[in-house]
Protein backbone atom coordinates (compact mmCIF):
# COMPACT_ATOMS: atom_id res chain seq x y z
CA UNK A 1 0.00 0.00 0.00
CA UNK A 2 1.35 3.48 -0.81
CA UNK A 3 2.55 6.03 1.73
CA UNK A 4 -0.37 8.39 2.31
CA UNK A 5 -0.39 12.17 2.56
CA UNK A 6 -3.42 13.12 4.65
CA UNK A 7 -3.34 16.76 3.49
CA UNK A 8 -3.36 15.72 -0.17
CA UNK A 9 -6.14 13.20 0.46
CA UNK A 10 -8.41 15.72 2.16
CA UNK A 11 -8.23 18.29 -0.67
CA UNK A 12 -11.33 16.60 -2.13
CA UNK A 13 -12.80 15.36 1.14
CA UNK A 14 -16.45 15.97 0.20
CA UNK A 15 -16.16 13.88 -2.95
CA UNK A 16 -14.34 11.13 -1.07
CA UNK A 17 -16.88 11.09 1.79
CA UNK A 18 -20.14 11.05 -0.18
CA UNK A 19 -19.86 7.31 -0.99
CA UNK A 20 -19.49 6.63 2.75
CA UNK A 21 -22.80 8.40 3.37
CA UNK A 22 -24.41 6.42 0.57
CA UNK A 23 -23.07 3.12 1.86
CA UNK A 24 -24.07 3.79 5.47
CA UNK A 25 -27.59 4.78 4.38
CA UNK A 26 -28.15 1.35 2.80
CA UNK A 27 -27.20 -0.68 5.89
CA UNK A 28 -30.22 -2.39 7.43
CA UNK A 29 -29.37 -2.58 11.11
CA UNK A 30 -31.60 -0.76 13.57
CA UNK A 31 -29.46 -0.79 16.69
CA UNK A 32 -25.80 -1.72 16.16
CA UNK A 33 -23.76 -1.79 19.35
CA UNK A 34 -20.25 -2.21 17.96
CA UNK A 35 -18.97 -0.79 14.65
CA UNK A 36 -15.51 -0.72 13.13
CA UNK A 37 -14.22 1.30 10.19
CA UNK A 38 -11.50 -0.54 8.24
CA UNK A 39 -9.07 1.87 6.61
CA UNK A 40 -10.50 4.89 8.39
CA UNK A 41 -8.06 7.34 6.78
CA UNK A 42 -8.31 10.82 8.33
CA UNK A 43 -11.58 9.86 10.06
CA UNK A 44 -14.10 11.24 7.56
CA UNK A 45 -15.85 7.91 6.97
CA UNK A 46 -15.81 7.08 10.68
CA UNK A 47 -17.55 10.37 11.40
CA UNK A 48 -20.31 9.27 9.01
CA UNK A 49 -20.80 6.15 11.14
CA UNK A 50 -20.92 8.22 14.32
CA UNK A 51 -23.57 10.49 12.80
CA UNK A 52 -25.64 7.49 11.70
CA UNK A 53 -25.38 5.53 14.98
CA UNK A 54 -24.37 7.95 17.77
CA UNK A 55 -25.11 5.41 20.53
CA UNK A 56 -22.80 2.73 19.14
CA UNK A 57 -19.25 1.96 20.25
CA UNK A 58 -17.18 2.92 17.20
CA UNK A 59 -13.55 2.27 16.38
CA UNK A 60 -11.40 2.76 13.31
CA UNK A 61 -8.02 1.60 12.13
CA UNK A 62 -5.65 2.43 9.32
CA UNK A 63 -2.20 1.30 8.23
CA UNK A 64 -1.01 4.90 7.78
CA UNK A 65 0.32 6.71 10.87
CA UNK A 66 -0.08 10.02 9.02
CA UNK A 67 -3.78 9.41 8.45
CA UNK A 68 -4.28 8.36 12.07
CA UNK A 69 -2.78 11.60 13.38
CA UNK A 70 -5.51 13.52 11.59
CA UNK A 71 -8.18 10.98 12.60
CA UNK A 72 -7.29 11.26 16.29
CA UNK A 73 -7.38 15.05 16.05
CA UNK A 74 -10.84 14.92 14.47
CA UNK A 75 -12.59 13.07 17.32
CA UNK A 76 -11.10 11.81 20.57
CA UNK A 77 -14.22 9.81 21.48
CA UNK A 78 -13.50 7.19 18.82
CA UNK A 79 -11.01 4.40 19.45
CA UNK A 80 -8.31 4.70 16.77
CA UNK A 81 -5.49 2.24 16.22
CA UNK A 82 -2.92 1.26 13.61
CA UNK A 83 -3.32 -2.02 11.72
CA UNK A 84 -3.86 -3.43 8.25
CA UNK A 85 -6.82 -5.57 7.30
CA UNK A 86 -4.72 -8.60 6.36
CA UNK A 87 -3.23 -8.74 9.89
CA UNK A 88 -6.25 -7.58 11.91
CA UNK A 89 -7.47 -10.44 14.08
CA UNK A 90 -9.82 -9.13 16.79
CA UNK A 91 -10.92 -11.03 19.89
CA UNK A 92 -14.41 -9.52 19.59
CA UNK A 93 -17.24 -9.48 17.08
CA UNK A 94 -19.07 -6.55 15.48
CA UNK A 95 -22.50 -5.55 14.28
CA UNK A 96 -21.12 -3.52 11.36
CA UNK A 97 -17.77 -3.84 9.63
CA UNK A 98 -17.44 -0.87 7.30
CA UNK A 99 -14.85 0.04 4.69
CA UNK A 100 -14.88 3.00 2.30
CA UNK A 101 -12.40 2.94 -0.62
CA UNK A 102 -9.79 0.66 0.94
CA UNK A 103 -10.24 -2.86 -0.38
CA UNK A 104 -8.86 -1.98 -3.80
CA UNK A 105 -5.49 -2.00 -1.99
CA UNK A 106 -6.14 -5.37 -0.31
CA UNK A 107 -5.06 -8.62 -1.94
CA UNK A 108 -6.70 -12.04 -1.57
CA UNK A 109 -10.31 -10.89 -1.36
CA UNK A 110 -11.43 -14.51 -1.55
CA UNK A 111 -9.69 -15.14 1.79
CA UNK A 112 -10.15 -11.84 3.63
CA UNK A 113 -13.85 -11.21 2.97
CA UNK A 114 -15.19 -14.55 4.29
CA UNK A 115 -13.00 -14.08 7.37
CA UNK A 116 -14.67 -10.72 7.99
CA UNK A 117 -18.14 -12.26 7.69
CA UNK A 118 -17.13 -14.64 10.48
CA UNK A 119 -16.24 -11.66 12.73
CA UNK A 120 -19.82 -10.35 12.50
CA UNK A 121 -22.53 -10.97 15.05
CA UNK A 122 -25.67 -12.68 13.75
CA UNK A 123 -27.54 -10.17 11.62
CA UNK A 124 -24.44 -8.02 11.31
CA UNK A 125 -23.38 -6.28 8.09
CA UNK A 126 -20.15 -6.21 6.12
CA UNK A 127 -20.38 -2.98 4.07
CA UNK A 128 -17.70 -2.19 1.49
CA UNK A 129 -17.16 0.37 -1.28
CA UNK A 130 -14.38 0.35 -3.88
CA UNK A 131 -13.69 2.48 -6.97
CA UNK A 132 -15.02 0.59 -10.01
CA UNK A 133 -12.13 1.03 -12.39
CA UNK A 134 -13.08 -1.59 -15.01
CA UNK A 135 -13.47 0.84 -17.93
CA UNK A 136 -12.38 4.13 -16.38
CA UNK A 137 -10.17 6.33 -18.60
CA UNK A 138 -8.76 7.73 -15.36
CA UNK A 139 -7.11 4.38 -14.66
CA UNK A 140 -6.68 3.09 -18.23
CA UNK A 141 -4.70 6.11 -19.34
CA UNK A 142 -2.58 6.02 -16.19
CA UNK A 143 -1.61 2.43 -17.06
CA UNK A 144 -0.90 3.45 -20.67
CA UNK A 145 1.56 6.08 -19.46
CA UNK A 146 3.09 3.70 -16.93
CA UNK A 147 3.74 1.16 -19.70
CA UNK A 148 5.71 3.65 -21.82
CA UNK A 149 9.38 2.62 -22.24
CA UNK A 150 10.82 5.41 -20.08
CA UNK A 151 8.77 4.34 -17.04
CA UNK A 152 7.82 0.68 -17.54
CA UNK A 153 10.76 -0.76 -15.60
CA UNK A 154 9.83 1.27 -12.51
CA UNK A 155 6.06 0.76 -12.55
CA UNK A 156 5.74 -3.02 -12.78
CA UNK A 157 4.49 -3.31 -9.19
CA UNK A 158 2.04 -0.35 -9.20
CA UNK A 159 0.47 -1.60 -12.43
CA UNK A 160 -0.68 -4.76 -10.64
CA UNK A 161 -1.20 -3.35 -7.14
CA UNK A 162 -4.90 -2.53 -7.30
CA UNK A 163 -7.23 -5.43 -6.58
CA UNK A 164 -10.81 -5.44 -7.86
CA UNK A 165 -12.80 -8.21 -9.50
CA UNK A 166 -16.07 -8.12 -11.39
CA UNK A 167 -19.28 -7.88 -9.30
CA UNK A 168 -20.10 -11.51 -10.14
CA UNK A 169 -16.97 -12.61 -8.26
CA UNK A 170 -18.17 -10.99 -5.03
CA UNK A 171 -21.68 -12.35 -5.46
CA UNK A 172 -20.45 -15.92 -5.96
CA UNK A 173 -18.02 -15.58 -3.04
CA UNK A 174 -20.44 -14.10 -0.50
CA UNK A 175 -23.92 -15.30 -1.45
CA UNK A 176 -23.37 -18.81 0.00
CA UNK A 177 -22.17 -17.45 3.37
CA UNK A 178 -24.58 -14.54 3.89
CA UNK A 179 -28.29 -14.38 4.68
CA UNK A 180 -28.67 -11.42 2.31
CA UNK A 181 -26.37 -9.72 -0.15
CA UNK A 182 -26.91 -6.31 -1.76
CA UNK A 183 -24.69 -5.39 -4.72
CA UNK A 184 -24.78 -2.13 -6.69
CA UNK A 185 -22.76 0.46 -8.55
CA UNK A 186 -23.09 4.26 -8.58
CA UNK A 187 -21.67 6.76 -11.05
CA UNK A 188 -20.68 10.10 -9.52
CA UNK A 189 -19.98 13.20 -11.56
CA UNK A 190 -17.35 15.30 -9.84
CA UNK A 191 -17.21 18.92 -11.01
CA UNK A 192 -13.55 19.87 -11.46
CA UNK A 193 -11.95 23.19 -12.37
CA UNK A 194 -9.90 21.61 -15.16
CA UNK A 195 -7.91 18.52 -16.11
CA UNK A 196 -5.12 19.58 -13.76
CA UNK A 197 -7.60 19.38 -10.88
CA UNK A 198 -8.32 15.77 -11.90
CA UNK A 199 -4.61 15.05 -11.66
CA UNK A 200 -4.56 16.74 -8.24
CA UNK A 201 -7.50 14.54 -7.14
CA UNK A 202 -5.67 11.41 -8.27
CA UNK A 203 -2.46 12.40 -6.45
CA UNK A 204 -4.33 11.70 -3.21
CA UNK A 205 -5.15 8.10 -4.19
CA UNK A 206 -4.43 5.92 -7.24
CA UNK A 207 -1.55 7.97 -8.63
CA UNK A 208 0.53 7.75 -5.46
CA UNK A 209 2.11 4.28 -5.91
CA UNK A 210 3.22 5.19 -9.45
CA UNK A 211 4.89 8.41 -8.32
CA UNK A 212 6.56 6.65 -5.40
CA UNK A 213 8.01 4.02 -7.76
CA UNK A 214 9.73 6.55 -10.04
CA UNK A 215 13.42 7.28 -9.39
CA UNK A 216 13.44 11.06 -8.96
CA UNK A 217 11.44 14.28 -9.07
CA UNK A 218 12.25 14.91 -12.72
CA UNK A 219 10.80 11.54 -13.68
CA UNK A 220 7.72 12.21 -11.56
CA UNK A 221 7.17 15.60 -13.17
CA UNK A 222 7.51 14.15 -16.68
CA UNK A 223 5.20 11.28 -15.81
CA UNK A 224 2.52 13.64 -14.46
CA UNK A 225 2.76 15.89 -17.53
CA UNK A 226 2.09 12.94 -19.81
CA UNK A 227 -0.87 11.83 -17.69
CA UNK A 228 -2.18 15.41 -17.73
CA UNK A 229 -1.88 15.54 -21.52
CA UNK A 230 -4.08 12.47 -21.82
CA UNK A 231 -6.61 13.70 -19.27
CA UNK A 232 -6.89 17.07 -21.01
CA UNK A 233 -7.99 15.31 -24.20
CA UNK A 234 -10.29 12.84 -22.48
CA UNK A 235 -12.11 15.22 -20.12
CA UNK A 236 -13.16 18.28 -22.18
CA UNK A 237 -14.29 21.58 -20.69
CA UNK A 238 -17.98 22.34 -20.30
CA UNK A 239 -19.46 25.63 -21.52
CA UNK A 240 -18.62 27.34 -18.23
CA UNK A 241 -15.03 26.07 -18.30
CA UNK A 242 -15.48 23.34 -15.68
CA UNK A 243 -14.75 19.65 -16.31
CA UNK A 244 -16.98 16.69 -15.43
CA UNK A 245 -15.17 13.68 -14.00
CA UNK A 246 -17.38 10.55 -14.13
CA UNK A 247 -16.33 8.20 -11.35
CA UNK A 248 -17.97 4.80 -10.78
CA UNK A 249 -17.96 3.11 -7.39
CA UNK A 250 -18.86 -0.48 -6.55
CA UNK A 251 -20.73 -1.32 -3.31
CA UNK A 252 -21.84 -4.45 -1.52
CA UNK A 253 -23.37 -5.25 1.86
CA UNK A 254 -23.41 -8.82 3.12
CA UNK A 255 -25.44 -9.80 6.21
CA UNK A 256 -24.51 -12.70 8.42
Amino acid sequence: MPQWDSDQYTKFINERTQPAYDLAARISHTNPKKIIDIGCGPGNSTEVLLQSWPEASISGFDSSPEMLVQAKASNSSIHWFESCVEEWSPCETFDIIFSNAVFQWVQEHKVVLPRLINILNDGGALAIQMPARYNSPLHKQLIEVAEMPEWAEYTTSPRTQLSLSEPSFYYDLLAPITSRLDVWETKYFHIMDDARAILEWFRGAGLRPFLEALPDNQARESFELEVLRKYSATYPKQKNGKVLLPFNRFFFIGYK
